[in-house]
């Protein structure tokens, strides 16, 4: 007796004894059965959302910051286009929607209400300053929607609709400050920036810093952004005669600075500068002569010795031309977009909420290191590196972190509502800019 019985079921006509008439219809079930099949499978396909997934990229564009945006647009577009040569996102292709922030808070809002309402974009790709942030935080969640935002950021605030790819001023100024101690033997700092949001927020960050570490700060000078008469500044840095002058200024200002303390007899072997908002890309655009042999605190430098990096930089120069280079910014704005487009794939879908959920754990490993969301704050934790400048406009690193750094927004030495007094205190926040030219940087404790 056998062990298994097959059940009808499982046999052939042939095998049952049907006649041959009724094998032949049998047989015809078989390509009608296919037929069937491939119907289903195509209307299946016609059932997969193919529509392209849209996005928004808002940048000044028509202002003194064109060139610096322009270029974060250009890393943005270069890591879109990539995407899209691979398949895109979910068996989508991505387009993209540019619009002009005018480096005005409102505009910038207007803008990304435009962006969100009218072209459906699910994220934007968007510098943020804090003034930025105060009017388009509350358009973003009432809209559901995402802002990534690349480059420096001046911290003071978090939010789960806003994800910041680029450092905080407790991860480039305190390790700066740091490596000053140790390197240099600095004991006696200057603090020189403008009236922006970002250096305030950084020099009271460092003054903070150098107050633990038992140095002292020297003094501190605001200079109006566009004014490039430094006499003033140049007098108070001699004066005080400090050990290292910390550079809050953007690239034109630092190099009229550099300038003038060399006609001083304040070069860089005799007072070093260490920037913070400068980097290769900026240096295209000003006279850096008088900026060689000084330093820059920064995430990322072009030729970090890794083979990540190499591969970057090539894409970027094949992309946009031999002469471009890349910077800490073009670095957090490309790799904003590929954080996106992972958390985008780890959900599964476009949908903002279920994105927004996803990136607060995304990481990858970028030129400098590992760029990782923190999932509580949404900023991004990332590495630091202190490069001195050579001829070619290139840093050489002389160090690096050993590891990411933890972002703070709002940095321990002063409670959580000590630092929004502080912001609210700033002119920035109030009618309008009210630094005198010359003034002192407003570093203090506000009561």
């Amino acid at each position: 007796m056998p062990s298994h019985i097959p059940l009808a079921s499982n046999r052939s006509p042939a095998a049952v004894g049907l006649p041959p008439s009724r094998r032949k219809h049998w047989l015809w079930l078989i390509p009608l059965a296919f037929l069937a099949g491939g119907a289903w499978l195509g209307l299946d396909s016609l059932l997969v959302d193919r529509r392209p997934i849209v996005v928004g990229i808002l940048h000044s564009l028509s202002d003194a910051n064109s060139g610096f945006e322009k270029s974060l647009i250009d890393a943005e577009v270069m890591a879109l286009e990539e995407i899209n040569r691979d398949g895109g996102l979910l068996g989508r292709p991505i387009r993209w929607v540019i619009a002009d922030g005018g480096s005005d808070a409102a505009t910038f809002a207007q803008q990304a209400d435009r962006l969100i309402q009218e072209n459906r974009a699910c994220v934007i790709f968007g510098r943020a300053t804090n003034a930025v942030r105060r009017h388009i935080e509350q358009l973003m969640t009432a809209a559901d929607s995402l802002l990534v935002s690349p480059g420096i950021h001046p911290g003071l605030g978090e939010s789960a609709h806003i994800v910041s790819t680029g450092p905080l001023p407790n991860q480039q100024i305190v390790p700066a400050l740091e490596w000053c101690r140790e390197s240099l033997a600095a004991r006696r700092f200057f603090i020189v920036g403008d009236d922006d949001d970002w250096s305030r927020c950084a020099g009271a960050v460092a003054a903070d810093q150098i107050e633990s570490q038992g140095n002292t700060l020297a003094g501190s000078v605001s200079l109006p952004a566009g004014d490039f008469d430094v006499s003033g500044a140049v007098a108070a840095i001699s004066e005080a005669r400090p050990d290292v002058l910390l550079c809050l200024l953007q690239a034109d200002l630092a190099a009229t600075l550099a300038r003038r303390l060399r006609e001083a007899g304040l070069g860089s072997a005799i007072l070093p500068m260490i920037m913070f908002a400068v980097g290769e890309d900026d240096l295209r655009r000003v006279p850096r002569d008088d900026l060689v042999g000084n330093y820059a605190a920064s995430a990322y430098f072009q030729g970090i010795d890794r083979a990540t990096d190499q591969g970057f930089v090539q894409n970027f120069k094949r992309r946009y031309g031999a002469d471009r280079v890349t910077s800490e910014s073009i670095s957090s704005a490309y790799y904003a977009v590929y954080l996106w487009a992972g958390a985008v794939r780890e959900a599964g879908t476009d949908n903002v909420s279920r994105v927004r959920s996803s990136i607060r754990q995304q990481s990858l490993s970028a030129p400098e290191g590992i760029i990782a969301i923190d999932p509580n704050t949404f900023h991004a934790w990332r590495g630091l590196s202190i490069g001195r400048l050579r001829s070619d406009g290139l840093f050489d690193p002389v160090w690096t972190s050993r590891s990411p750094i933890r972002p703070m927004p709002f940095p321990v030495t002063r409670s959580k509502a000590e630092w929004m007094r502080f912001l609210a205190a700033l002119p920035s926040q109030r009618t309008g800019r009210t630094t005198p030219p010359q003034a002192p940087l407003s570093l203090g404790r506000q009561p």
